[in-house]
Protein backbone atom coordinates (compact mmCIF):
# COMPACT_ATOMS: atom_id res chain seq x y z
CA UNK A 1 0.00 0.00 0.00
CA UNK A 2 1.19 3.72 -0.65
CA UNK A 3 -0.43 6.82 1.11
CA UNK A 4 -2.98 9.01 -0.24
CA UNK A 5 -0.93 11.75 -1.80
CA UNK A 6 -0.16 14.86 0.81
CA UNK A 7 2.02 18.13 1.04
CA UNK A 8 5.22 17.79 2.80
CA UNK A 9 6.76 20.44 4.87
CA UNK A 10 10.23 20.46 7.06
CA UNK A 11 10.32 23.28 9.60
CA UNK A 12 13.83 24.55 11.39
CA UNK A 13 12.13 26.16 14.63
CA UNK A 14 9.47 25.46 16.68
CA UNK A 15 7.83 28.72 15.96
CA UNK A 16 7.94 27.27 12.37
CA UNK A 17 6.13 24.53 13.09
CA UNK A 18 3.33 26.19 15.63
CA UNK A 19 2.63 28.88 12.53
CA UNK A 20 2.14 25.93 10.11
CA UNK A 21 -0.39 24.02 12.33
CA UNK A 22 -2.10 26.88 13.48
CA UNK A 23 -2.76 27.36 9.63
CA UNK A 24 -3.73 24.04 8.46
CA UNK A 25 -5.27 22.72 11.86
CA UNK A 26 -6.50 19.13 11.82
CA UNK A 27 -5.96 18.48 8.45
CA UNK A 28 -2.05 18.72 9.04
CA UNK A 29 -0.04 15.61 11.22
CA UNK A 30 2.77 15.94 12.74
CA UNK A 31 5.77 13.74 11.91
CA UNK A 32 8.13 12.70 14.65
CA UNK A 33 9.39 9.17 14.57
CA UNK A 34 6.64 7.91 12.14
CA UNK A 35 6.24 4.60 13.64
CA UNK A 36 2.63 4.69 14.04
CA UNK A 37 2.00 7.16 11.80
CA UNK A 38 3.42 6.11 8.62
CA UNK A 39 2.10 2.75 8.35
CA UNK A 40 -1.23 4.29 9.44
CA UNK A 41 -0.88 6.42 6.24
CA UNK A 42 0.25 3.33 3.85
CA UNK A 43 -3.07 1.06 4.74
CA UNK A 44 -4.99 5.15 4.46
CA UNK A 45 -6.59 4.27 7.82
CA UNK A 46 -5.20 7.94 7.68
CA UNK A 47 -4.90 10.33 5.14
CA UNK A 48 -3.53 14.03 5.64
CA UNK A 49 -3.74 16.48 3.18
CA UNK A 50 -0.06 17.97 4.86
CA UNK A 51 2.86 16.17 7.05
CA UNK A 52 4.58 18.88 8.91
CA UNK A 53 8.22 16.85 9.87
CA UNK A 54 9.49 17.96 13.37
CA UNK A 55 12.61 16.19 12.89
CA UNK A 56 14.85 19.57 12.11
CA UNK A 57 13.04 20.68 15.53
CA UNK A 58 16.44 19.92 17.73
CA UNK A 59 14.92 22.45 20.60
CA UNK A 60 12.59 19.28 21.17
CA UNK A 61 15.69 16.81 22.36
CA UNK A 62 16.60 17.12 24.83
CA UNK A 63 16.45 15.27 28.86
CA UNK A 64 17.51 18.13 31.88
CA UNK A 65 17.65 17.95 35.16
CA UNK A 66 15.82 21.02 37.04
CA UNK A 67 15.44 20.40 41.08
CA UNK A 68 13.09 17.95 41.58
CA UNK A 69 12.08 17.22 38.29
CA UNK A 70 13.15 15.78 34.85
CA UNK A 71 12.14 17.41 31.75
CA UNK A 72 12.19 15.22 28.21
CA UNK A 73 11.54 16.97 24.90
CA UNK A 74 8.93 15.65 23.00
CA UNK A 75 11.57 14.67 20.31
CA UNK A 76 13.81 12.40 22.61
CA UNK A 77 14.54 9.21 21.52
CA UNK A 78 12.67 6.20 22.95
CA UNK A 79 16.29 4.50 22.54
CA UNK A 80 17.71 7.55 23.84
CA UNK A 81 15.52 7.27 27.02
CA UNK A 82 16.32 3.47 27.46
CA UNK A 83 19.95 3.72 28.08
CA UNK A 84 20.35 7.46 29.56
CA UNK A 85 21.81 6.76 33.31
CA UNK A 86 19.59 9.83 34.47
CA UNK A 87 16.65 7.53 33.21
CA UNK A 88 17.74 4.52 34.87
CA UNK A 89 18.75 6.54 38.35
CA UNK A 90 15.92 8.61 38.94
CA UNK A 91 12.87 6.72 37.02
CA UNK A 92 13.51 3.00 37.12
CA UNK A 93 9.96 2.24 36.18
CA UNK A 94 10.33 3.81 33.14
CA UNK A 95 13.91 2.51 32.53
CA UNK A 96 12.41 -1.12 32.79
CA UNK A 97 9.66 -0.39 30.73
CA UNK A 98 11.62 0.63 27.71
CA UNK A 99 12.77 -2.90 26.93
CA UNK A 100 9.19 -3.74 25.83
CA UNK A 101 8.23 -0.98 23.56
CA UNK A 102 8.70 -2.76 20.32
CA UNK A 103 11.73 -3.33 18.87
CA UNK A 104 14.95 -1.51 18.97
CA UNK A 105 14.69 -0.76 15.41
CA UNK A 106 11.66 1.02 16.06
CA UNK A 107 13.04 2.73 19.52
CA UNK A 108 15.65 4.43 17.25
CA UNK A 109 13.33 5.94 15.94
CA UNK A 110 9.90 6.68 17.59
CA UNK A 111 10.28 9.70 20.33
CA UNK A 112 8.23 9.94 23.77
CA UNK A 113 5.95 12.40 22.43
CA UNK A 114 4.93 10.82 19.37
CA UNK A 115 3.89 7.53 21.11
CA UNK A 116 1.73 9.88 24.20
CA UNK A 117 0.31 11.97 21.19
CA UNK A 118 -0.80 8.84 19.54
CA UNK A 119 -2.47 7.65 22.85
CA UNK A 120 -2.64 3.67 21.49
CA UNK A 121 -3.92 1.73 24.12
CA UNK A 122 -1.72 -0.81 24.00
CA UNK A 123 1.25 1.43 24.41
CA UNK A 124 3.69 1.49 27.36
CA UNK A 125 4.58 5.06 27.23
CA UNK A 126 1.28 6.36 28.33
CA UNK A 127 0.94 3.91 31.12
CA UNK A 128 4.27 4.72 32.54
CA UNK A 129 3.47 8.22 32.22
CA UNK A 130 0.03 8.03 34.44
CA UNK A 131 2.02 6.14 37.04
CA UNK A 132 4.46 8.91 37.24
CA UNK A 133 1.91 11.32 37.42
CA UNK A 134 4.03 13.49 34.31
CA UNK A 135 3.03 16.51 33.09
CA UNK A 136 2.67 17.64 29.61
CA UNK A 137 3.59 20.84 28.01
CA UNK A 138 1.49 21.83 25.17
CA UNK A 139 2.25 24.93 22.92
CA UNK A 140 0.77 26.65 20.30
CA UNK A 141 0.87 30.21 18.62
CA UNK A 142 -1.60 31.66 21.82
CA UNK A 143 0.91 30.20 24.13
CA UNK A 144 1.91 27.51 26.44
CA UNK A 145 -0.60 25.53 28.92
CA UNK A 146 0.72 22.18 31.34
CA UNK A 147 -1.99 18.87 31.21
CA UNK A 148 -1.57 16.33 33.81
CA UNK A 149 -1.76 12.77 32.68
CA UNK A 150 -4.85 11.95 33.89
CA UNK A 151 -6.57 14.82 31.80
CA UNK A 152 -4.28 14.14 28.74
CA UNK A 153 -5.15 10.93 27.74
CA UNK A 154 -8.93 10.88 27.06
CA UNK A 155 -10.07 8.10 24.93
CA UNK A 156 -8.66 5.91 22.27
CA UNK A 157 -5.96 7.67 19.90
CA UNK A 158 -6.96 10.94 21.62
CA UNK A 159 -5.92 13.48 23.95
CA UNK A 160 -5.86 17.12 24.97
CA UNK A 161 -4.12 18.51 22.57
CA UNK A 162 -5.76 21.21 20.40
CA UNK A 163 -5.87 20.79 16.55
CA UNK A 164 -3.76 24.04 16.27
CA UNK A 165 -1.09 22.70 19.39
CA UNK A 166 2.06 20.77 19.87
CA UNK A 167 3.26 18.78 22.18
CA UNK A 168 7.09 19.96 23.66
CA UNK A 169 7.55 18.71 27.25
CA UNK A 170 7.18 16.46 29.27
CA UNK A 171 7.89 16.79 33.21
CA UNK A 172 8.82 14.08 35.85
CA UNK A 173 8.89 14.76 38.99
CA UNK A 174 11.34 12.46 41.61
CA UNK A 175 9.78 10.07 42.87
CA UNK A 176 9.51 9.37 46.93
CA UNK A 177 11.69 7.59 49.04
CA UNK A 178 11.35 4.29 49.76
CA UNK A 179 9.21 3.75 46.34
CA UNK A 180 9.28 0.65 44.47
CA UNK A 181 8.67 -0.17 41.26
CA UNK A 182 7.65 -3.12 38.80
CA UNK A 183 6.27 -3.39 35.05
CA UNK A 184 5.49 -6.89 33.93
CA UNK A 185 3.54 -7.35 30.56
CA UNK A 186 2.57 -10.67 28.45
CA UNK A 187 2.84 -10.14 24.47
CA UNK A 188 2.61 -13.55 22.14
CA UNK A 189 6.19 -12.64 21.15
CA UNK A 190 9.12 -9.94 22.20
CA UNK A 191 7.88 -6.87 20.43
CA UNK A 192 4.60 -7.43 19.90
CA UNK A 193 1.39 -5.89 21.25
CA UNK A 194 0.86 -7.01 24.82
CA UNK A 195 -2.34 -8.40 25.99
CA UNK A 196 -2.29 -7.10 28.97
CA UNK A 197 0.28 -5.07 31.19
CA UNK A 198 1.09 -3.07 34.15
CA UNK A 199 2.70 -0.70 35.86
CA UNK A 200 3.17 -0.63 40.23
CA UNK A 201 4.77 2.01 42.10
CA UNK A 202 4.24 1.41 46.04
CA UNK A 203 5.69 4.20 48.71
CA UNK A 204 6.15 2.63 52.12
CA UNK A 205 6.08 4.59 55.61
CA UNK A 206 9.10 4.09 57.73
CA UNK A 207 7.13 1.87 59.74
CA UNK A 208 6.71 -0.67 56.63
CA UNK A 209 2.82 0.27 56.30
CA UNK A 210 1.76 1.85 52.55
CA UNK A 211 1.80 5.42 52.27
CA UNK A 212 0.79 5.32 48.59
CA UNK A 213 0.30 3.08 45.99
CA UNK A 214 0.21 3.61 41.64
CA UNK A 215 -1.54 0.40 39.73
CA UNK A 216 -1.95 1.39 35.59
CA UNK A 217 -2.98 -1.28 33.03
CA UNK A 218 -1.85 -1.03 29.35
CA UNK A 219 -4.59 -2.83 26.70
CA UNK A 220 -7.37 -2.87 29.56
CA UNK A 221 -9.91 -0.08 27.69
CA UNK A 222 -10.10 3.15 25.62
CA UNK A 223 -6.40 4.40 26.98
CA UNK A 224 -3.92 3.71 29.76
CA UNK A 225 -6.81 2.66 32.96
CA UNK A 226 -5.58 3.32 36.39
CA UNK A 227 -7.08 1.02 39.32
CA UNK A 228 -7.71 3.71 41.82
CA UNK A 229 -10.16 1.34 43.87
CA UNK A 230 -7.77 -1.35 43.92
CA UNK A 231 -4.97 1.47 44.87
CA UNK A 232 -7.15 3.12 48.08
CA UNK A 233 -7.38 -0.65 49.37
CA UNK A 234 -3.73 -0.82 50.07
CA UNK A 235 -3.40 2.65 51.33
CA UNK A 236 -2.46 2.51 54.94
CA UNK A 237 -2.11 -1.02 55.41
CA UNK A 238 0.29 -3.12 56.03
CA UNK A 239 0.32 -4.89 52.79
CA UNK A 240 0.21 -8.69 52.73
CA UNK A 241 -0.58 -11.80 50.56
CA UNK A 242 -4.39 -11.38 51.53
CA UNK A 243 -4.18 -7.32 50.49
CA UNK A 244 -2.47 -7.80 47.54
CA UNK A 245 -4.53 -10.88 46.38
CA UNK A 246 -7.43 -8.64 47.07
CA UNK A 247 -6.38 -5.88 45.37
CA UNK A 248 -5.47 -7.27 42.18
CA UNK A 249 -8.79 -9.53 42.22
CA UNK A 250 -10.92 -5.64 42.55
CA UNK A 251 -8.59 -4.28 39.75
CA UNK A 252 -8.87 -7.16 37.26
CA UNK A 253 -12.47 -7.79 37.81
CA UNK A 254 -14.21 -4.18 38.11
CA UNK A 255 -11.49 -1.30 37.00
CA UNK A 256 -10.28 -2.70 33.83
CA UNK A 257 -12.53 -2.70 30.70
CA UNK A 258 -10.40 -5.00 28.14
CA UNK A 259 -12.10 -5.32 24.86
CA UNK A 260 -10.49 -9.06 24.21
CA UNK A 261 -8.53 -9.75 20.55
CA UNK A 262 -7.54 -12.39 18.33
CA UNK A 263 -5.08 -13.77 20.75
CA UNK A 264 -6.87 -13.14 24.21
CA UNK A 265 -10.68 -12.92 24.79
CA UNK A 266 -11.66 -10.50 27.64
CA UNK A 267 -11.65 -12.75 30.56
CA UNK A 268 -8.50 -14.24 29.61
CA UNK A 269 -6.67 -10.85 29.59
CA UNK A 270 -8.78 -10.45 33.31
CA UNK A 271 -7.00 -13.57 34.28
CA UNK A 272 -3.49 -12.20 32.84
CA UNK A 273 -4.36 -8.92 34.77
CA UNK A 274 -5.12 -10.59 37.96
CA UNK A 275 -1.88 -12.35 37.96
CA UNK A 276 0.16 -9.94 36.51
CA UNK A 277 -0.94 -7.41 39.33
CA UNK A 278 -0.08 -9.83 42.17
CA UNK A 279 3.49 -10.18 41.02
CA UNK A 280 3.64 -6.13 40.02
CA UNK A 281 2.97 -5.64 43.99
CA UNK A 282 5.38 -8.22 45.15
CA UNK A 283 8.01 -7.23 43.32
CA UNK A 284 7.38 -3.01 44.13
CA UNK A 285 6.87 -3.87 47.73
CA UNK A 286 10.16 -6.15 47.83
CA UNK A 287 12.03 -3.04 45.97
CA UNK A 288 10.52 -0.39 48.00
CA UNK A 289 11.84 -2.12 51.59
CA UNK A 290 15.71 -2.25 49.73
CA UNK A 291 15.93 1.33 49.57
CA UNK A 292 16.76 3.28 52.28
Amino acid sequence: MKPAPFEYFVPDSLDQAMELKQQFGDTAKLLAGGQSLVPAMNFRVVQPSMLIDLNRVKSLDYIREDGRCLRVGAMTRERTLEFDPRISKRFPLLAEAMPHVAHPQIRNRGTLGGSLANADPAAELPVIMLALDARMKVAGKKGERWVDAPNFFSGIFTTDIAPEEILTEIELSLLPSRTGWSFLEVAPRAGDYALIGVAALVTLEEDGKCKAVKLVYLNAGDGPIEAKEAEQLLVGELIDNNSVDSAASLASEKEINPYGNLHASSDFQRHLANVLTRRALQQAIQSAGEIQ
